[in-house]
């Protein structure tokens, strides 16, 4: 019993993780994104800063670098490159830590 406990309170933190980190990336990135029409260059670059810090907390160093770049494009007024940039670090944020679905184990 205990063991089971045990695993099941690892996945459970390990989700927990993955919100606090992951899922908080890309609604924020998606945030940034719809909403740039209204956002100051500085709102923008400090959002995708925090974005890179949330991604490099989960290992995710790509996206994370994707996301310092955009911000550094936002700030040579590359508009652009900032989209391409962001676009990029989003599609390879949902490559990586997405948990997979437990397959429940069937016995006849």
């Amino acid at each position: 019993m205990e063991i089971s406990r045990k695993k099941l309170r690892e996945e459970v933190l390990k989700r927990i993780k993955y919100v606090k980190t992951c899922v908080v990336a890309r609604e924020l990135c998606l945030l940034v994104r719809s909403n740039r029409a209204v956002l100051e260059p500085k709102d923008v670059k400090e959002v995708c800063f925090y974005i890179s810090t949330l991604c490099k907390e989960e290992g995710c160093l790509e996206p994370s670098v994707l996301c310092q770049k955009a911000a550094q494009a936002v700030s040579s007024k590359d508009e652009k490159k900032y989209l391409e940039l962001c676009a990029n670090s989003c599609v390879k944020c949902g490559e990586q830590k997405r948990p997979r679905p437990k397959k429940e184990s069937y016995v006849a």
